[in-house]
């Protein structure tokens, strides 16, 4: 092979000198939910890296079978949390989805079920109307019976769609000049599917933020951050959606940057990568730079819960909040200073529950096992809340325990946050 085909090869897979950062030592592999489910070599991160390399030098081509080992990755980084040698397996893998969707020809049905998905989600009129059927129907109680007349695979679907008022509470806005002037300022960036089928989520950490003394800054416009299009290999729309961003947060200047999904805080703060080649990585980096967590800002102006609300409650780690961004004992931490709340903890808290943006929708088997697993480790806890900082692991959770017909309720830690303020007063189950 002469060096000209195999510098071709490195540039068309991914950023192929960060695959020689691993050493190959294995320390990965269970920390992996692909390799924990299937123990194949090439379902590890290991494995993964091991096909880019020999994609990226010409010395296999980019087959079915190769194509399918680097489908199946969740995208978790719960690798790169166990690896000794930082590896950005995140970025790799980013790249390589790239090489895919653009050098593999998928089958029609594939094709149509992942081109729906890139057309709907990241747009919320889009995604509003699509719903709104769905929404009459919630209204009218005829979801149950419409479920049973689905064929399997959108049954699967549909269950991942909460119901309207799941989780109602709400906090409630101080009342005007109650926040110090020189308070920190804080935008909650609200997402594009959030904002659609979860906006409690967003509306509840407002509100928190204000009681704990924040001054909330709102965009005029949320646009999507671009996580779902690195996961789907669609880079060029993603640094759109990052360029649009930068912009609108540059303008509002705020102190801090948080969002209700933890994909995509973890995407927020890597605009500096995404976008650095581009005219605005100097506002980019600064964007970046300025993403928190809930936790971590409401812990640094501590909440008064009022009443205390008896409950024994588990928590679970959303991938790229925990591996993203390094945000483990905040949420324990918030919950813990709950009046009457018994914190239990549950095993493999930090194994991804198979939601993984719209990983659950593209790739529904892996992502059923896995929720099965993250099931069997909840209902074991016997906890009644199951609290986490996500809305994808909430709908990909919440549908394995009502397909268990279990009583327990997920909850995102804003929603559970507000329900505790009142101290449980308006639960509802």
């Amino acid at each position: 092979m002469s060096e000209q085909h195999v510098a071709a090869a490195r540039r068309d897979v991914t950023d192929y000198e960060l695959l020689f950062d691993c050493v190959h030592c294995g320390l990965c592999a269970e920390a992996c939910p692909t390799y924990v489910a299937t123990r194949r070599e090439m379902d590890s991160p290991r494995g993964r890296i091991y096909l880019m390399k020999a994609l990226a030098e010409g010395r296999i081509e980019l087959d079915a079978d190769a194509a399918r080992h680097l489908d199946l990755c969740l995208g978790c980084r719960g690798c790169e949390t166990a690896c000794p040698s930082g590896v950005k397996y995140g970025r790799l893998i980013e790249g390589a989805r790239v090489f895919v969707e653009r050098d593999y020809r998928r089958g029609t049905f594939d094709k149509l079920r992942r081109a729906a998905v890139s057309a709907v989600f990241p747009y919320p009129s889009r995604l509003r109307a699509l719903l709104m059927p769905l929404r009459i129907m919630d209204r009218l109680g005829l979801r149950n019976a419409v479920r049973v007349m689905l064929p399997s695979a959108a049954r699967q679907w549909l269950d991942l769609l909460p119901r309207d008022g799941t989780n109602s509470a709400e906090t409630r806005w101080p009342a005007p000049g109650a926040i110090a002037e020189d308070a920190p300022t804080v935008v909650v960036h609200h997402g594009c599917v959030a904002q659609v089928l979860a906006d409690s989520e967003n509306i509840n950490s407002e509100g928190l933020l204000a009681a704990a003394g924040y001054h909330v800054l709102r965009m005029a416009v949320t646009e999507c951050c671009g996580a779902l299009d690195l996961h789907a290999g669609n880079r060029q729309r993603a640094r759109e959606f990052a360029r649009a961003n930068v912009l609108a947060l540059s303008k509002l200047n705020p102190d801090a940057i948080i969002s209700a999904a933890s994909g995509c805080s973890t995407t927020i703060a890597e605009y500096g990568e995404i976008l650095e080649d581009d005219a605005l990585a100097h506002e980019a980096e600064a964007i970046a730079s300025k993403v928190k967590d809930l936790s971590s800002l409401l812990l640094q102006r501590p909440l008064q819960f009022p009443a205390r609300f008896e409950c024994v409650a588990t928590y679970h780690d959303a991938c790229h909040l925990a591996h993203g961004l390094g945000v483990r004992e905040g949420p324990r931490a918030l919950l813990r200073s709950i009046p009457g709340l018994k914190l239990v903890e549950m095993e493999q808290s930090d194994l991804c529950c198979g939601s993984a943006g719209s990983y659950n929708l593209t790739e529904p088997a892996m992502a059923r096992e896995l929720a099965r697993r993250k099931g069997d480790n909840i209902v074991a806890t016997g906890a009644q809340y199951v609290v986490l900082a996500n809305p994808g692991c909430e709908f990909q959770i919440a549908a394995e325990l009502q397909r268990r017909g279990s009583s327990m309720r997920v909850m995102h830690l804003a929603d559970f946050l507000a329900l505790a303020m009142t101290g449980g007063a308006n639960q509802t189950q």
